[in-house]
Order: structure tokens, then sequence, then C-alpha cells
């Protein structure tokens, strides 16, 4: 019981998995715009998980971090012509891009969410993996959202 390591919510092992998932859904014919919120959404995780691991000032800012994944995301989405096709657009605004930045924002959004109540209950948590629950529930609704709405 001494032995036991103390587990982050957003560890290496939840990551692989989520990646690994949402490359399964894309295979199966899950709509790009859903399929990037969720990647955006890894990449935030591991921005989250990889800033306080990395010595240097800015690019140990998780926020930083995540707007660059951001950025090299959308760079490889670009390369790779998955940006700018016509027929795949959501609101008048490309499926890849709209969902990445709204996945980011959902996630970051989810964070906050997270940190405020802390510091509202005197840095204790509300319940078991709050930190987990926040974003991901915030996610899961969003999805939710559009996939019912707008019928993706």
């Amino acid at each position: 019981m001494f032995l036991v390591k103390t587990v982050y919510a957003q560890c290496p092992v939840c990551i692989v998995t989520v990646g690994g998932g949402m490359l399964i859904a894309q295979k199966l014919g899950v709509d790009d715009f859903l399929v990037s919120l969720w990647i955006s959404a890894l990449n935030t995780a591991i921005s989250f998980w990889l800033a306080p691991k990395i010595k240097n000032r800015i690019l140990g800012s998780p926020i930083i971090l995540s707007l660059l994944m951001l950025g090299f995301t959308l760079f490889y989405f670009y390369y790779t012509n998955q940006i700018g096709v016509v027929t795949n657009k959501i609101l008048g605004l490309d499926k890849i891009i709209f969902g990445q930045i709204l996945g980011l924002f959902v996630m970051f959004f989810g964070i906050f969410i997270d940190r405020k109540s802390r510091k509202l209950n005197s840095d204790k948590i509300l319940f078991p993996y709050q930190k987990v629950v926040f974003p991901v529930g915030l996610l899961i609704i969003f999805t939710l959202l559009f996939k019912l709405i707008l019928k993706l």
C-alpha cells in the first residue's frame, strides 16, 4: 500500500485510449466535426499533462502548449488536404477547423470550472474524478448537442 504512486487524471494511458478510440470512430464513419472536436480535446489533455514536465517557462505553459498542438494539428490537416473541402462545412465553416477550435475551448472551459470549483470549496474537490468529469462531461454535452441538433 505504501508503494502505490499517485495517479493523475490526464495520464498517458487515458490519452492513448482516447486517441485510439478517435481513429476507430473515424473509420466507422463518425462525422469529421465530431472526430476533430475530440482530437482537439485529446491534444489539450496531452498539453495539460505534459506542460508541468517541461522546464521551459514559455513551453511549460499548458495554454501555450495547447495552442501549439492546435497549430500543428491544423497544419497536418492542411498538409494532407483534409481542410478546405467545399462539401465538408458546418454552419459555413470548415468542419475540421471548427471542431478543433471548439474542442480546445470546451476543454479550457471544463478545466476552468474544475479549478474554480476547487477554489470556491477551499481547494477541495466536490466529488472523485472531478478533474476528468468536468472537461469530458462538457465535451460529451457539446458532442450530443451538435449530433442531435445538426444531425451529424
